[in-house]
């Protein structure tokens, strides 16, 4: 990634409907200036405190206030160590502010940070606050859930299927602050395209939004509408947690740049090796000087040697398809940490079928409305209403995702206002 590159981004943190305070924050530390840039790059972190009343508030305060400053200061380390340090910092002025007082006693925070840099994108997190990217039609989760669940399946105590049953979502297994040390996971470098979006996000999103929904959000609109409808879509299935989003989209290189990132090495197929493709080579080259041979009124050669390298070439083709039959490919529970690479994938590509559920949403709130008598703005939320339905019949999925966003969100407001205790702001 360049310097010149253009990086747009947002972030939305709220309360949610159950919670009396809100104890996620967020972070965005945009280099100001090149030279800034060559050593940290630009930095995004969410953090999720636990603990009784304004314990995990504090505690995320604390990791969003040691986090970048401690990072800023690091310049006798590669990026990844530096990210990694960081979060150790961290991790210990919140166990020593604990251990000063009895009531923050064993607080603490889950932490993920990226940063983008010249070296790629590089994540560092400890806890279950995620980090996305969403590339073209796929969104991947690149860290791993530190939860009973995901340590469970990957030490192959139970199925993923058992494991969801029977074991509680939020149980997590390693978070900043509660012991003197902690190990902390990094991620990449990752190289990164113009047009990857990466969405940091708290369990509050998580939780009740789909890894597909999240990228067909994240995939089609700009990052404040993508943070707004994350957020909204949230609070209607329930709103049980803190919800904190940030979005991160990179965008086209400057002209006279060249991405270094495109350019792939084609490999042969896994399991064959470089000796099956000089040898596929050497049949192609049989063929073609068999056919040439003919061409040239050498007919008989031509003829023989044609045959020989079909011959080659069929016996290569089999030969392949027998040993690609033959490679296992067994349910492993998800990847080691340290492994740089997505540890799940979703679809991202818009579906009429998502659209389809956001209409009941926004049908379903505005009946409530109406019934209850909220305080909602009818002319704003029917322009967009008017306006998703003409776009839907148009078959603008683009353009009727964002009216039904900005339709659902007019009635939010209303919802918020008449269902929250009065005094309580809806963002953190």
């Amino acid at each position: 990634m360049y310097w010149e590159q253009k990086v747009e981004y947002a972030a939305l943190s709220d309360i949610g409907f159950r919670r009396r305070n809100n104890q996620d924050s967020y972070v965005i530390q945009k280099a100001p200036d090149r030279e800034f840039w060559d050593e940290h790059g630009h930095l995004f972190l969410v953090a999720d405190g636990m603990g009784g009343h304004a314990v995990g508030e504090l505690a995320s305060k604390l990791a969003a206030d040691t986090v970048p400053l401690t990072f800023q200061k690091q310049r006798d380390l590669e990026l990844p160590a530096a990210l990694r340090a960081s979060l150790e910092v961290a991790n210990n002025t919140i166990y020593e502010r604990g251990r000063q007082n009895r009531d923050f006693l064993r607080m603490g925070t889950t932490c993920t940070t990226l940063v983008l840099s010249s070296q790629g994108a590089i994540v560092a997190h400890v806890g279950d606050s995620r980090a996305y990217r969403i590339r073209g039609d796929v969104i991947e989760q690149i860290t791993f859930d530190h939860s009973l669940q995901w340590e469970l399946i990957r030490q192959g105590v139970m199925s993923p299927a058992e494991v969801y049953e029977r074991e509680p979502r939020n149980v997590i297994t390693r978070c900043l602050g509660p012991e003197p040390r902690v190990d902390v996971d990094t991620e990449g470098p990752f190289p990164v395209q113009p047009g990857d979006v990466y969405v940091l996000c708290s369990d509050g999103l998580h939780g009740l939004v789909s890894d597909a929904e999240i990228g067909m959000i994240g995939r089609e609109l700009g990052p404040a509408d993508a943070c707004q409808l994350l957020v909204d879509l949230a609070n209607v299935r329930g709103g049980n947690d803190n919800i904190t989003v940030v979005v991160v989209k990179a965008g086209p290189l400057p002209n006279g740049f060249a991405s270094l990132s495109t350019v792939e090495i084609v490999l042969p197929p896994q399991g064959l090796g470089w000796g099956w493709l000089i040898a596929a080579w050497m049949e192609g080259i049989a063929i073609c000087l068999g056919m040439a041979l003919s061409l040239l009124d050498h007919q008989l050669e031509g003829a023989f040697v044609l045959g020989l390298g079909i011959i080659g070439m069929g016996a290569l083709i089999l030969a392949g398809m027998r040993m690609q039959r033959e490679e296992k490919t067994p349910d492993a529970p998800p990847p080691d940490s340290q492994s740089n690479s997505p540890y799940r994938t979703a679809p991202a590509g818009l579906t009429r079928s998502f659209l389809s559920s956001l209409e009941k949403y926004e049908y379903d709130l505005q009946r409530t409305a109406m019934e209850e008598e909220w305080s909602i703005d009818w002319v704003e939320h029917g322009e967009h209403s008017k306006a998703a339905k003409v776009a839907l019949s148009e078959q603008r999925w683009n353009a009727a995702l964002r009216s039904l966003g900005k339709a659902i969100h007019a009635l939010l407001i209303g919802l918020q206002l008449a269902r929250r205790p009065q005094g309580r702001k809806p963002g953190g």
